[in-house]
């Protein structure tokens, strides 16, 4: 198991208990490991494509953090994400929304159910991402809009510190913690998941347009958004 978390490689079950186990230190690790920036990522993902009226789907929903955003913007949200014990907590900061137990890679909505569909810090997990892109703009209306919110490999001076904080300081950081062995498959699932240029050639072939990206934090973090074609 510990090779599997090193190489940012595990069946769906195993990334389903490792979120189980991590979520009640989830919300917290992300303001340590970010500084606070997360929720400021999400405010501005959600504003990137939702529109008030809208119907949003967002999945990999975790605690719900990016749900909310979407529905302060106006979106009427569903939360969907194959962790109960992510969607325990979701369910505490916002009863009103709706929160799904599902997989990305299955949706349970019919085709064309939303306006809007955004990801954030969830699609590298997925096992498949070209078939979760798919799924996504499935259930996403035509001139649907999507945003992708992920962690990715900075490049230039900011580099040699990315190393240091996500392979060296968060997987010690999360030995402390409740499931520390997450913050060993973090990074690692980080290195094998696809640079912004990469994932905007994937969500162009999923069925999408006009794919652009944002980079924040010097280019720790990445937002795509594209159009459902």
């Amino acid at each position: 198991m510990t090779a599997s978390y090193e190489s940012g490689q595990l069946s769906p079950d195993a990334v389903r208990r490792m979120f189980d186990r991590i979520a009640p230190v989830y919300d917290a690790m992300n303001r340590t490991m970010t500084a606070g920036l997360d929720q400021r990522w999400r405010r501005t993902t959600a504003a990137a494509v939702v529109h008030p009226g809208d119907d949003v789907l967002d999945a990999c929903c975790a605690t719900g953090g990016l749900a909310i955003a979407c529905a302060r913007t106006g979106g009427t949200v569903t939360g969907l994400d194959f962790s109960e014990r992510m969607l325990e907590r979701a369910r505490r900061k916002a009863a009103g929304l709706k929160w799904v137990r599902g997989d990305l890679l299955a949706l349970p909505f019919a085709d064309g159910s939303f306006d809007a569909a955004t990801v954030g810090f969830g699609v590298r997990n997925v096992e498949d991402l070209e078939r979760a892109l798919s799924e996504l703009r499935r259930v996403l209306r035509l001139r649907g809009r999507l945003a992708i919110l992920e962690i990715t490999r900075p490049r230039g001076l900011l580099a040699p510190f990315y190393r240091l904080w996500f392979d060296g300081v968060v997987p010690l950081i999360g030995k402390l913690v409740p499931g520390g062995s997450a913050y060993t498959y973090l990074p690692a699932s980080v290195r094998r998941f696809p640079g912004p240029e990469d994932l905007s050639a994937v969500i162009t072939a999923a069925g999408f347009e006009v794919v652009r990206y944002r980079l924040f934090a010097g280019g720790i973090v990445a937002l795509h958004t594209a159009v459902a074609r």
